[in-house]
């Protein structure tokens, strides 16, 4: 009796042993040669923060929050560095990798880089664009939205004088230029309008971006020109009136997304698939809520709720071609 129990008890011993082995090499074994297994360190998983960046300046912030809340519901985990400043504070930063999205504007960018091209039309800045980025970085597709550089003056100013371009104004005395402090250095900036136009100017910083600040700086008349970009409602809502550019001065400045060589093709594609929706008519609209008062994540939530039926169809699509 006593050695058939202790027969029995080297059985199970030897059972509970080996299944526990088992269960060893499974979970082991699995974890080192699963080749379906999430590796979070893959630069194309989902899994890996992806970095957006936005400049100091609403509309900017806006368009980074549409890319990056596209991104989200694409599955990728996103890091957030808005409002960082002007292209010298964080141009630096994306070249040496710490931002991996940045939505950005054409001509400004090629000019930046470039500051003797010739190129002024939409095609030729896109495409001299393409060729001045610096290695490890790329630009994406170019959207119809446009947040063009332009000069404006007010309504009553523009009637007195008789001024409806930057040519007309070569000949009015004491014009003051109000814009952020680094428009002063800018190719399109008081050099520019002199040498372009014969404009002389007196130079005022006003640091808002075309804000509140250069507004009123334009009411009191403590400036009487002022650099805003065509996508501000501030334009229409205070009767300014935009002069013309016959000789090109600017560059044409079109939505662009410039990113790093590491952002996966599928991230890509998704942030493609906002330039394919985004237009000019969209931009002036976003705009117009913020300066109502609206958040920039609440804006962009509703932008791509309204476009949600394309961002679908391009995951849809995604998913076919991985498929294939």
């Amino acid at each position: 009796m006593i050695a058939t129990t202790s027969k029995q008890l080297r059985k199970s011993l030897i059972v509970i042993i080996t299944m526990a082995l088992g269960f060893t090499c499974l979970v082991g074994c699995g974890l080192k040669s699963d080749p379906l297994a999430n590796n979070s360190n893959s630069k194309d998983n989902p899994g890996d923060a992806i970095v957006v960046g936005s400049q100091d300046y609403y509309s900017n912030e806006i368009i980074a929050e549409i890319y990056a809340q596209s991104l989200e519901k694409n599955g990728y985990t996103v890091q957030r560095k808005f409002r960082i400043g002007q292209r010298e504070a964080y141009l630096p930063e994306i070249e040496k990798g710490g931002i991996d999205v940045f939505p950005e504007y054409t001509g400004n960018l090629l000019q930046y880089w470039k500051k003797d091209t010739t190129a002024r039309d939409e095609t030729a800045v896109y495409d001299e664009l393409k060729t001045a980025v610096p290695a490890g970085l790329t630009v994406l597709n170019d959207a119809k939205a446009t947040d063009q550089d332009a000069y404006v003056v007010r309504e009553d100013f523009a009637h007195e004088h008789n001024i409806q371009s930057l040519d007309n104004l070569s000949g009015i005395d004491e014009l003051t230029l109000g814009g952020n402090s680094e428009l002063e250095t800018r190719p399109y900036g008081p050099t520019g309008l002199k040498e372009t136009y014969g404009i002389n100017t007196r130079f005022v910083p006003i640091e808002d971006s075309g804000g509140p600040l250069t507004m009123k700086a334009l009411k009191d008349g403590t400036i009487n020109l002022a650099k805003i970009n065509t996508a501000s409602p501030d334009i229409h809502t205070n009767n300014l009136v935009v002069l013309s550019d016959p000789k090109h001065l600017m560059l044409a400045s079109h939505v662009v997304p410039l990113v790093s060589d590491r952002l996966p093709q599928k991230a890509q594609d998704v942030i493609n698939s906002i330039q394919q929706s985004l237009t000019a008519e969209d931009l002036l609209a976003m705009n117009v809520d913020s300066v109502g008062g609206a958040k920039a994540s609440d804006i962009a939530s509703q932008w791509l709720s309204t476009h949600q039926q394309s961002q679908s169809a391009l995951t849809t699509t995604s998913g076919a071609e991985e498929a294939q």
